[in-house]
């Protein structure tokens, strides 16, 4: 269904920042919530921040320190991470999530985008 692309990623020091993005292949707007989740080695897969309608929730890791924010007119989410940690080294993943008619949500995930915190 929707397709969505993450980018941005890279190799920094720590205190430094980075900003990710999601292009979704349809409006963001259309989507009850977007989100991003990072998954380090090893380890599962983490919900990092959610966005729907006017309001932002982070994870208590993040909070502070990371932004995310939407372009609808150009079907994007961003992550503006900033004061990295080690910790946040992992790769993220932009995710789009929909409540169907039938009560279940439906959920997109991108193909991820690595961040590298070195220390």
């Amino acid at each position: 269904q929707v397709q969505l692309v993450e980018s941005g990623g890279g190799l920094v020091q720590a205190g430094g920042s980075l900003r990710l993005s999601c292009v979704a292949s349809e409006s963001i707007f259309s989507f009850n919530v977007m989100g991003w989740y990072r998954q380090a080695p090893g380890k599962q897969r983490d919900l990092v921040a959610t966005i729907s309608g006017g309001s932002a929730n982070y994870a208590d890791s993040v909070k502070g320190r990371f932004t995310i924010s939407r372009d609808n007119a150009k079907n994007t989410v961003h992550l503006q991470m900033n004061n990295l940690k080690p910790e946040d080294t992992a790769v993220y993943y932009c995710n789009a999530a929909r409540l169907s008619v039938g009560g279940t949500w439906d959920s997109s995930w991108g193909q991820g985008t690595q961040v590298i915190v070195s220390s």
